[in-house]
């Protein structure tokens, strides 16, 4: 199996620079544009850097599990996982953005055992490429379930 290329790598800064393209489109068009990813639905995340202490949007493949919302944690290297996650994870709360200009704050958590098993087949039925990932990844991809924070 390829390896995915090395994150500093100029394939990962094009990918930086088409997720800030796809946010702006996303917000532009109310999710027109930038909803979907290779018919996968796609949500924007709005986060905080952990070290920066910035605002970061990170554009998404989501799986609506209604009330919750389901992310998986796929890039980051093969050994590592992404930025996006740790950020999230080490927030009470984050905002997302759906289709038609609709936000939500959510609280993340981890899945795991048969909620996570359940939750993964789902995931690559709607984006077959994440089994494809888990194949040449060493680590255990996470899979994130945003659930509603009531206001």
């Amino acid at each position: 199996m390829p390896k995915p290329p090395a994150l500093t790598s100029p394939y990962w800064k094009l990918q930086r620079q088409l997720a800030r393209l796809n946010a702006w489109l996303f917000r532009k068009t109310r999710g027109k544009v930038g909803g979907s990813y290779q018919k996968a639905p796609v949500l924007l995340l709005n986060h905080v850097g952990r070290k920066s202490g910035q605002a970061r949007t990170s554009p998404l493949i989501y799986l609506d599990d209604e009330p919750r919302l389901v992310v998986i944690a796929s890039k980051g290297g093969t050994d590592a996982h992404p930025a996006w996650f740790h950020n999230l994870m080490a927030m009470e709360s984050a905002e997302v953005e759906l289709r038609g200009g609709q936000r939500r704050r959510v609280r993340p958590r981890v899945a795991d055992g048969d909620e996570r098993a359940r939750l993964w087949e789902r995931m690559v039925a709607v984006y077959e490429p994440y089994a494809t990932y888990a194949t040449y990844t060493s680590r255990h991809i996470p899979v994130v379930v945003l659930e509603p924070v009531r206001d």
